[in-house]
């Protein structure tokens, strides 16, 4: 599925894809960081608990590391789960992992020192010290990097874990929720291609990221994903030297990521943000211009990572707009995301109170 660019962006095509498959990594990530996505942490356990402890050990010191989108691009359609294991399984154990995470791909700066590390089935300090600050994201530290490494010193061990993990997973959990977010992926990528008739490419990541600008060139082709876990958060990464992938979340501020839960998560998280002096503070210095996190440090007289903290609650509940620019970010308020979280609580409280008449 292909869509051509507007005129700003003539060298750049819009592919589309979609799949199940994305789900099932995007929400290991998430139930493994459930912090990070601002998910009750003793759900999260829950599910894992139901997976059986080899495997489960396994994921939670290796899922956060695996983000093997490239590699479910390439696969056939439907690109689900059952596809996904059976085309897992046609890969020998030792070469799982390096397919997974497309490391023939030597324009990726962790290429060369991964797969070397599962070739002589050892890892040093130099290694450490070298992927640390490629490898590690927020949730992620150097004790976390050792025990990742440790499996991909047995790259064999790793490859056969890997299937089984996945396997025990699907059984345990994700083949309900599976047909539960199918339908919603597909409504999402309906609204992002509609949407995308009428926005240049810039614009139009903007729109399904909820308020992220990208200053840099995406490349000659950009492949869009919907993905339902990651919201509000998005994925955007270089394939290669031509192909960018970015994932963006389509699942709607009425809905919930826990099953049957009565409040929607994105009123919830909403509230919670706005319910703080400091980060009202932050929206209105915001609002009259934008600034960088150093800036609204000094401007508070608040420690950095404190401000950085603030700014991702903020970001998580869709109320600023950011703009990647380099190595600089620049947050600015989005102001437009006031209204819809009004008419979101008044619906809400109508609809209990409904539920409570009869």
């Amino acid at each position: 599925m292909t869509q051509k660019a507007g005129p700003a962006e003539n060298s750049t095509a819009l592919l589309w894809d979609i799949g199940t498959a994305y789900e099932l990594f995007a929400s290991l990530d998430v139930l493994h960081e459930p912090e990070l996505f601002d998910l009750r942490p003793a759900w999260a356990a829950k599910i894992r608990a139901r997976i059986p402890a080899p495997e489960r050990t396994f994921l939670e010191e290796t899922s956060t590391f695996n983000f093997p989108y490239g590699w479910i691009h390439s696969l056939p359609q439907p690109k689900n789960t059952l596809t996904l294991l059976s085309a897992l399984q046609q890969i020998a154990p030792a070469q799982r992992c390096i397919a997974l995470l497309n490391l023939e791909n030597e324009s990726k700066p962790e290429s060369r020192r991964l797969v070397q590390i599962a070739e002589r089935h050892s890892w040093d300090h130099s290694d450490l010290t070298n992927l640390l600050p490629i490898l590690c994201r927020d949730g992620a530290d150097e004790q976390a990097l050792v025990k990742y490494l440790n499996w991909w010193a047995r790259p064999e061990d790793f490859g056969r874990m890997l299937l089984s993990a996945l396997q025990a997973y699907h059984q345990a959990f994700f083949e309900q929720e599976e047909k539960r977010v199918g339908p919603i992926l597909e409504t999402g990528l309906q609204h992002a291609r509609q949407v995308a008739e009428h926005l240049s490419i810039p614009d139009l990541i903007t729109e399904l990221s909820r308020g992220i600008r990208y200053a840099e060139a995406i490349g000659k082709e950009l492949i869009i994903v919907p993905t339902f876990w990651m919201t509000p958060l998005v994925h955007l990464s270089k394939m290669n030297d031509n192909q960018t992938l970015f994932l963006f979340g389509v699942r709607s501020p009425t809905m919930s990521l826990i099953p049957g839960e009565l409040v929607p998560d994105g009123l919830l998280i909403s509230l919670k943000a706005l319910a703080d002096p400091t980060r009202l503070k932050i929206l209105r210095y915001l609002s009259e211009q934008e600034m960088t996190p150093s800036e609204l440090s000094r401007r508070l007289n608040l420690r950095a990572p404190t401000v950085t903290h603030h700014l991702k609650e903020l970001r998580l509940a869709g109320l600023v707009n950011l703009t990647l620019h380099g190595q600089e970010n620049l947050y600015r308020a989005r102001l437009e995301a006031l209204d819809p979280i009004q008419i979101s609580l008044r619906d809400f409280l109508k609809s209990e109170s409904a539920e409570s008449d009869h």
